[in-house]
């Protein structure tokens, strides 16, 4: 129990009150109720395989330390089969499994969180006038309700107790608030995999478990391939953006933030999840074609020639042929060759106006506009997050789109946007950098003519 003492006073009361209130119920079971006695412990060990199978090799998820497992089906068909105490028992399974690394205090509370839910997703079973033990044919029909009932209790509450732990523990930003419909819809879903297990238990015995599960486990196999191709995509675009981003000392985390911004806008305009995706990566991106414009002009000191600036202009260009390979990027292409055109026709490479601009493009425009706003330069200090938004607003319908401005104040409003800490000096040796920001829309470039 070593682990509990870096943890709040608040989280190791919560974790005792659960691991503790999981225990209670047992214990009721066994001294009070003694319905333990009457349970049909051969299904009840099979069914307890089952879960610490699934239990033991969970699908990582892209969220740090976080992965899913469909064991729940197995404690959900342990309700029907077995009963409350029976899913609890079950539940309590998780203390046992075999995932390596794993604390003692979080399997104990893994298996308590699921001995509870078990439980307490029996008792509304019963409630419902489910019956519990072998279904047949015939009263197959009569489960559905009663077993939707503790569906509907048990995956909620697993979320709730889950999600309680991170939030005292420190960990509050892996909990998917925004995505928790989704989340529920989704592990409802699998939840109906627990009626089909005990349905088909009655005729096939224990092996409708391999029947039911395996399509889920190549099911599982498949969503940690996806996950692990995600993960490889999001170093391909970090590597990429880091070698940017070492041509120029001042802009360190520029293109991050970029795309953070890019993507609360998206999502104030409602965009759907996997444009999400292609909006962040857009916006990590959007200044790629800089590898192709020499560090001398992008760090001058001074003037740019028409040589020099015309250098600089194609920079969207030179993004487009880097990233054109990659075909994950797929709508970002358009966000990263069209970032600086504006809304009155008056940006580059290609001059377009208004809806000609790609949605990508605007919203790119607005976040990194913003950024160069608010962070450190060489020739000067970044600008308080009001005084760019009061230039996105004095620039909306010239050099932005209007909605995307207004979008992104309403996120920084609702959401708060935290600058990036000040640029200390660079050390000794470091690249010189440039006196201008041709991303910051209150310092236009100089530039000279060569004649």
């Amino acid at each position: 129990m070593a682990a509990l003492r870096g943890l709040p006073w608040f989280a190791k009361v919560y974790l005792v009150a659960v691991i503790g209130a999981a225990f209670a119920l047992l214990g009721y079971s066994v001294a009070v109720s003694g319905r333990l006695e009457q349970l049909d412990w051969s299904n009840l060990l099979v069914l307890a395989l089952l879960f610490l199978v699934c239990e033991s090799v969970p699908t990582l998820l892209n969220v740090k330390q976080a992965a899913v497992s469909v064991s729940f089906s197995a404690a959900l068909a342990a309700v029907v089969l077995v009963g409350p105490e029976g899913a609890a028992l079950v539940g309590m399974t998780a203390v046992f499994s075999v995932r390596p690394g794993l604390p003692l205090v979080k399997r104990l509370f893994n298996g308590a969180q699921f001995a509870v839910c078990g439980y307490v997703a029996g008792k509304v079973y019963e409630w419902l006038g489910g019956g519990v033990g072998l279904p047949t044919i015939a009263g197959f029909d009569d489960l559905i309700v009663p077993f939707t009932g503790a569906a509907a209790v048990f995956v909620p509450l697993n979320f709730i107790l889950i999600a309680l732990v991170l939030v005292l523990t420190g960990q509050a930003d892996q909990v998917p608030l925004r995505g928790v419909a989704q989340f529920m819809v989704s592990y409802l879903g699998y939840a109906t995999f627990g009626l089909l297990i005990a349905g088909l238990w009655a005729t096939v015995s224990s092996i409708s478990a391999v029947l039911v599960l395996l399509p889920l486990f190549v099911a599982r196999w498949a969503f940690g391939q996806y996950n692990a191709q995600q993960r490889s995509y999001d170093a391909t675009i970090a590597a990429l953006c880091q070698a940017v981003e070492t041509k120029d000392y001042y802009t360190r985390g520029h293109c991050t933030r970029v795309s953070l911004a890019s993507g609360m806008i998206a999502h104030e305009i409602g965009m759907g999840s996997e444009r999400l995706r292609a909006i962040r990566y857009a916006g990590m991106l959007h200044d790629v074609g800089k590898l192709g414009v020499p560090t001398k002009v992008l760090q001058k000191d001074g003037p740019l020639t028409e040589e020099e600036f015309a250098a600089i202009q194609l920079h969207p260009m030179r993004g487009l042929e880097i990233v054109r390979g990659i075909d994950f990027l797929d709508e970002a292409f358009a966000g990263i060759m069209h970032h600086h055109e504006r809304q009155d026709g008056k940006g580059y490479p290609m001059g377009l106006a208004g809806d000609e601009i790609p949605e990508f493009a605007r919203i790119i425009a607005v976040a990194d506009a913003f950024d160069s706003m608010t962070s450190d330069r060489s020739y000067r200090g970044a600008r308080p997050v009001e005084v760019a938004m009061a230039e996105l607003r004095k620039g909306a319908g010239t050099q932005f789109d209007p909605v995307m401005v207004v979008a992104f104040i309403k996120a920084v409003d609702r959401d708060g946007w935290e600058p990036p800490r000040k640029v200390i000096t660079p050390p000794a040796g470091a690249a010189e950098t440039t006196t201008k920001d041709h991303d910051d829309p209150t310092m236009p470039i100089q530039v000279v003519s060569e004649r």
